[in-house]
């Protein structure tokens, strides 16, 4: 089966009886059948006379011929071949035009199109060449013998090349507005796909932005106040025997919860916030970080989120907790190191290498025997590298202060030629197994997150237990060139 331009629009969803695609087809095709053996029933009038046959066997032959245009969409090469066989009777002009058009519109292939319309065009051109001779002849002043031919000629092209050259344009427009369709179905569903692979993605980005949020607020907040759980404890202890050491660890306990409080509402601003409004100088890191904030849309950016926090650990990290140098042993790196890469990280980016020497001597300050060095040509490296160094030796003395209180602690910091090394190493506590006295909490997050942020930038990081019984933590990371 065949189809053509006029009943493919319906064809996907069949609403009208048998072939059709839809009813309108039928009355149209049924229509010009009965118009079509009317036609060759009034025509098969003369043909019986001229044949020397009944009336009635003209007519009844020119209904069925005339009636064979009802199965045109079906079989358009059958309707065309009768209307070629009916040609010599002077008989099934209309079948022959509307068969010529179906053919020429279908999915026929071309050969077949170009064979069936030559034959009638050389069957209606030989009638009519026929028909007119015979005129001339009996009328001799109808002209000269050139009249034959070019009225026959003019017949043939008339009843043939208009049908086919509609037929062939309807034709090959349905087949472009068909591959229009699939294409724009096509796209439809390429779209479709697009859309579910960009939620996936949207919700993959969610959910490591909300990891990472989690990694800074859990390397923000929880060495701060760890080290105030550390100082309540030891305040404790020495309230009665040294007043003295018991309010200067009053006055470092509150230090320290303000600067944990501030740390908090920072984030927390930046959660509440709806309308995406973010500091100049985190909007101008935000930037930097290639996020683009998602304010347009009434959501909290979440990048937003990661950028409080580390401006929380710089403005937190500004303040004093001991006496400058308070390392503690020797071998702390001089002040000469530490000016040199001071000037790296704009303040407010959040913290960097040159703060080192002031985070250990917090955990000095709580009462840890803590010694710094550092290896190698301090240099700069990117804001990145910096905070995940950084970051690495907060999480590792955060430990030491939950898990081996009063043990000796080494922190060893390696400038390479193409990396960073950090190490945190501390020895076993005074008493073995015996966890820190203030009795903190630990949720397990923090070596994972310290994994996490290493492998981020392509670095390596291992921990462990050490032979002689405590822990090493060591990381070594891509300088970024």
């Amino acid at each position: 089966m065949t189809t053509t331009g006029e009943d493919h629009h319906g064809a996907g969803t069949r609403a009208g009886p048998w072939w059709w695609g839809q009813r309108r087809s039928a009355v149209l095709d049924v229509g010009l059948a009965l118009v079509s053996a009317l036609e060759c029933a009034a025509e098969g009038v003369g043909f019986a006379r001229d044949a020397g046959l009944p009336v009635a066997v003209g007519v009844l032959f020119g209904l069925v011929a005339g009636s064979v245009l009802v199965v045109r969409r079906m079989w358009p090469v059958a309707v065309v071949l009768v209307a070629v066989a009916i040609t010599p009777a002077e008989m099934g002009y209309l079948l022959s035009i509307v068969g010529l058009y179906t053919l020429a519109a279908s999915e026929a292939p071309r050969r077949i199109i170009a064979a069936l319309s030559g034959m009638s065009f050389v069957g209606v051109f030989i009638v009519a060449f026929v028909q007119t001779t015979r005129s001339v002849r009996d009328t001799p002043e109808l002209g000269a013998e050139w009249f034959p031919p070019f009225v026959a000629l003019t017949m043939a092209i008339g009843l043939t090349a208009p049908s086919v050259l509609l037929g062939l344009y309807v034709g090959a427009r349905r087949r472009l507005m068909e591959s229009l369709r699939e294409r724009a179905d096509s796209l439809e569903r390429e779209l479709q796909l697009l859309a579910e692979r960009a939620e996936e993605r949207a919700e993959w980005a969610r959910g490591e932005e909300r990891r990472r949020i989690a990694r800074e607020m859990h390397d923000v907040v929880a060495h701060r106040v760890s080290l105030m759980v550390v100082h309540a404890a030891a305040l404790q202890a020495v309230a009665r025997k040294d007043p003295e050491k018991a309010v200067r660890n009053a006055a470092l306990v509150g230090d320290m919860g303000r600067q944990a409080l501030t740390e908090l509402r920072e984030m927390l601003g930046v959660l509440r916030s709806g309308d995406g409004q973010v500091a100049p100088r985190r909007a101008e890191r935000v930037e930097r970080a290639g996020r683009v904030p998602e304010s347009e849309s009434g959501s909290v950016p979440l990048a937003a989120v990661g950028v409080a926090a580390a401006a929380a650990a710089a403005s937190a990290s500004a303040g004093s907790y001991g006496p400058a140098g308070s390392a503690g042993s020797p071998g702390s790196v001089g002040s000469a190191g530490s000016a040199g890469s001071r000037g790296v990280v704009e303040a407010g980016e959040g913290p960097c290498l040159a703060e080192l020497e002031e985070l250990v001597g917090q955990s000095a300050a709580a009462g840890m025997v803590v010694q710094l060095s550092v290896m190698g040509e301090v240099r700069a490296y990117a804001r990145e590298v910096e905070q995940t160094a950084y970051r690495v030796v907060q999480e590792a003395l955060t430990n030491v202060h939950k898990h081996a209180a009063g043990a000796r602690t080494h922190v060893r910091l390696a400038h390479r030629d193409a990396e960073i090394a950090m190490q945190v190493e501390n020895e076993p506590p005074p008493e073995p197994g015996a966890a820190s006295s203030a009795g903190l909490p630990s949720g397990g997050n923090g070596l994972l997150g310290m994994k996490e942020r290493v492998a981020a930038l392509g670095g390596v990081f291992v921990s462990g237990p050490t032979d002689a019984g405590g822990f090493r933590v060591s990381a070594v990371i891509p300088s970024g060139g």
